[in-house]
């Protein structure tokens, strides 16, 4: 695994407009940066990264089923006793999920560790299923990149498929596709994977969390008062337990991406869940819920939020004296520590490599790099490539 400096192509701004991807930098500073790739070798790929990235979510998957049988572990991962049957119905009617993305730190060589697992509304989807395959194309052809220059890059190719698949269980249904106001990067998002679902065939409409309404009757409806019965949101499932309308998600009647059991997965309760079930694993990490005696035993650990995203309120402990500690808006009682594994560092950057999955198929992987050890939301990405 190695960083290479490469020149940036001369045009790349004006395409990155021209496809719709306007949030390439933020606030002044480059998120999108290809002034350098990381490069792989096949072996890396295939034994490092997408073999453990599928083994290690059957693993997570065996989690979803034991929290859901044990009313004390469901109260672990903090999920409201409101809405305990309407999970567990998900999970048992095996309501179909499209994507997720596990994080590790991995440098090249070695066990991929564990760092979590991002399973209900992962990011940079379009950086990676389309921006960096285009990145690819385009240097192979000027000649700057060998021709045998390859990506671990079938995310889009799955996305497609996978949509395909599921809406053979809502046919004729709109998919309506949800994010929320003044979010660049969700809108984004959201919009590469409704032109997925649409080349897909499905037929697709849009609209903003915020604008969503319920009927008499206690359905949702979009901003044309058209009920919405199928819905991917990119909205995380514990703001939506919390917010004035989970009353109605009961007799809503919606199928959703993703569905409701995703709220375990996405939970870092589920860190130590695996360490206990499978305490060993070279691709985990140790961890423990924070009033666990056990967690006393770790010498160096960092502190995590049951929920928190885009490595806000993090901290780091090291021999006793915290040493980093990042702001955020999850401060909480509720969190697990974890053992101190720091990212692989290569140059002035720590890279962090996440590794997608689409219908329990590892699809690519995406890399971003930050010069802090917590990879946080204006971390650049950075292409790859497979020579």
């Amino acid at each position: 695994m190695l960083r290479r400096e490469i020149k940036e192509r001369p045009d790349w701004k004006a395409l990155a407009q021209r496809y719709g991807f306007g949030f390439h930098s933020m606030y002044d500073k480059p998120y999108w940066d290809e002034s350098a790739f990381y490069q792989f070798n096949l072996q890396q790929i295939e034994h490092d990264l997408e073999a453990p990235t599928e083994e290690l979510h059957q693993m997570c998957l065996s989690i979803v089923d034991k929290v859901l049988r044990d009313e004390q572990l469901m109260r672990r991962c903090a999920i409201p006793e409101a809405m305990w049957d309407q999970v567990r119905a998900s999970w048992l009617r095996n309501e179909p999920s499209l994507y997720s993305r596990l994080d590790f730190a991995y440098n090249g060589s070695g066990p991929a560790k564990l760092y979590e697992n991002n399973a209900d509304t992962p990011t940079s989807l379009f950086e990676t299923a389309f921006w960096q395959w285009v990145w690819l194309e385009d240097v192979v052809n000027q000649g700057v990149m060998a021709r045998n220059a390859d990506q671990f890059n079938i995310l889009q190719d799955y996305l497609i498929e996978r949509f395909r698949e599921i809406s053979t269980l809502q046919p004729g249904q709109i998919l309506h596709f949800s994010c929320c106001k003044y979010t660049e990067e969700d809108k984004g998002t959201v919009q590469y994977l409704e032109d997925c679902a649409k080349e897909a065939g499905l037929q697709t409409a849009f609209v903003y969390v915020e604008d969503i309404g319920v009927s008499r009757q206690g359905h949702f409806v979009d901003s044309n008062d058209r009920e919405i019965r199928w819905m991917f949101k990119l909205y995380p499932w514990e703001f939506m337990f919390e917010d004035p309308y989970s009353v109605h998600l009961a007799t809503a009647n919606v199928n959703w991406l993703e569905p409701m059991w995703k709220s375990i997965l996405s939970n870092k309760a589920l860190l130590p869940l695996l360490w206990q079930e499978f305490e060993g694993h070279p691709n985990l990490l140790p961890a423990y819920f924070s009033d666990d005696a056990k967690a006393t035993t770790l010498k160096d650990y960092v502190i995590k939020p049951l929920f928190s995203r885009e490595g806000a309120n993090i901290e780091i402990v090291r021999e006793g004296r915290s040493t980093v500690k990042t702001d955020g808006p999850y401060q909480s009682e509720l969190s697990i520590v974890q053992q101190y594994a720091p990212l692989p560092k290569f140059g002035d950057n720590y890279t962090l490599v996440g590794s997608w999955l689409v219908n329990d198929r590892a699809a690519g992987i995406s890399i971003r790099e930050d010069e802090s050890l917590v990879t946080q939301d204006m971390a650049r990405y950075i292409p790859h490539v497979i020579l």
